[in-house]
């Protein structure tokens, strides 16, 4: 069913507390794998914007019509059947198959956010937030950024162009901090990231796109429609490490090999 109240009157509002959100960095640099942490950094770094922006998408007449045709992108995401008949060079055929070799699925990362245990509300502002959750991966696949540590921040400078929310510049550039301090090399880490968040900010909103025809198009076509740049700085920071046979994919290894 689509929502019909923008906010519902027992959700509480979000607060600022940024020790909170560090806290629960330090945690994700202990366990890169462990996704809840990023989801608790989001809610302790809100945005005062975001319910602006938020309402007036949901009240816009597209807004209005993916509440209706797009519910829960999830469902939409993981039904690899009709994405599969898409053809090869679309941005569902990439999408799918960057998902199968990864190991990922839409429902995986509603998982990781479900850890925290926080209340769920049948409102219009539910609906917007969990597009922002629901959409990382596309992300990654319009972006051209990989799920190397570089790619990630990245993928996170890009969003918050895009959104302007805290947490994703926060992870972004304090990921990126902690990757130079890691790996020492000439890689431009945080000109990559500074570079994704400008082209974040240039493009248009992914969120606010119906997904369901965005992942039909052709790949080439869909970024140059949504104004998405070459990140021609991450690739370059790739072609550093490969230099020094450092694999970006890998850094693990490179962190044993220097100790």
């Amino acid at each position: 069913m689509t929502p019909t109240i923008f906010s519902h009157p027992d959700r509480q509002p979000a607060k600022f507390r940024p020790f909170k959100a560090l806290a629960h960095f330090r945690k994700l640099i202990k366990d890169k794998e462990d996704t809840e942490q990023v989801f608790h950094i989001f809610e302790n770094l809100p945005r005062k914007g975001f319910l602006d922006d938020a309402r007036a998408f949901v009240e816009s007449d597209l807004g209005k019509r993916l509440m209706a045709s797009e519910p829960y992108l999830p469902d939409l995401l993981d039904d690899h059947a009709w994405i599969d008949e898409l053809p090869e060079g679309s941005v569902g055929h990439a999408y799918v198959t960057f998902m199968r070799r990864e190991g990922l699925s839409a429902a995986g990362l509603v998982a990781e956010s479900d850890k925290m245990g926080r209340p769920k509300f049948d409102d219009q502002l539910q609906w917007y937030a969990n597009r922002l959750r629901d959409t990382h991966d596309l992300f990654h696949i319009l972006t051209g950024y990989g799920r190397d540590a570089l790619g990630e921040q990245c993928v996170l400078g890009f969003t918050y162009g895009q959104t302007g929310n805290y947490g994703n510049a926060f992870i972004a550039y304090a990921g990126g901090y902690e990757v130079k301090r890691s790996i020492k090399s000439d890689a431009p880490v945080m000109g990559a990231i500074r570079q994704g968040q400008r082209h974040g900010k240039a493009s248009k909103a992914i969120i606010e796109q119906d997904i369901r025809a965005l992942l039909a198009e052709p790949l080439e076509a869909a970024r140059a429609r949504l104004g998405i740049g070459e990140p021609t700085l991450y690739k370059e920071a790739h072609r550093a490490y490969r230099s020094r046979g450092i694999d970006p994919y890998n850094f693990l290894a490179a962190e044993a090999a220097m100790a």
